[in-house]
């Protein structure tokens, strides 16, 4: 059994403000008030583990830590079935530049290898998500979400960011970067990851 949430204010650990105010949405129905790392000043810790669940656990508490608040992370990233899984936890290095994050060249940069490799049609992808929701007290949840996909070639669409633009999830013909921003959260990794979340410790 999930230990269930009775606080009424929760830190999402995260400086994005999309992601912040996504998460907010999501909460609001439970009555919990979410603040962002960003509000209350906080570093991002150096994410030392090679699994998304170890990067997520390094958030989480480093955020209790330092606020004393039950805090919410999230890692994630996409995993390339043709390039052995790459480039999962480190999806955002694979964007980083001198000048902030350039999701395109990291698209090309996948595409690219794959073309490398000859790797084969369809080039099945999935976005993973995972949820690690800490208590003061040292507890935490684990919540693992996924969507399974390919990639496709060009990218194509505005919506959406990331790895977006190249990834057609199963079952649709349309990118979640073609997809509204509502049709999206449905079946995103994260929505995933956020509903096992729901029904664990708000249900």
């Amino acid at each position: 059994m999930s230990r269930k949430f009775t606080e009424n204010r929760i830190l999402i650990a995260t400086h994005n403000a999309g992601k912040l105010e996504e998460m907010g949405e999501l909460f609001a129905p439970f009555n919990v008030s979410v603040v962002g790392a960003a509000e209350m000043k906080l570093d991002e810790p150096e994410e030392t583990e090679t699994t998304f669940v170890g990067n997520a656990r390094i958030k989480a508490h480093a955020a209790v830590k330092a606020t004393g608040l039950p805090a919410l992370s999230d890692d994630s990233g996409i995993m390339v079935d043709g390039l052995d899984g790459a480039p999962g936890v480190y999806t955002a290095d694979w964007a980083e530049t001198p000048n902030g994050r350039d999701f395109v060249m990291a698209m090309t940069k996948t595409h690219n290898l794959l073309q490398e490799r000859n790797a084969p049609q369809p080039r099945t992808a999935r976005f993973c998500s995972t949820l690690v929701l800490a208590w003061p007290d040292g507890h935490d949840e684990v919540f693992e979400g996924k969507v399974e996909g390919t990639l496709v070639w060009p990218m194509r669409g505005q919506q959406g960011h990331g790895y977006d633009p190249m990834f057609q999830p199963l079952g649709h013909d349309i990118t979640f970067a073609e997809m509204t921003h509502d049709a999206k959260n449905e079946i995103s990794h994260r929505a995933d990851a956020f509903k096992k979340l729901i029904a664990g410790c708000f249900g």
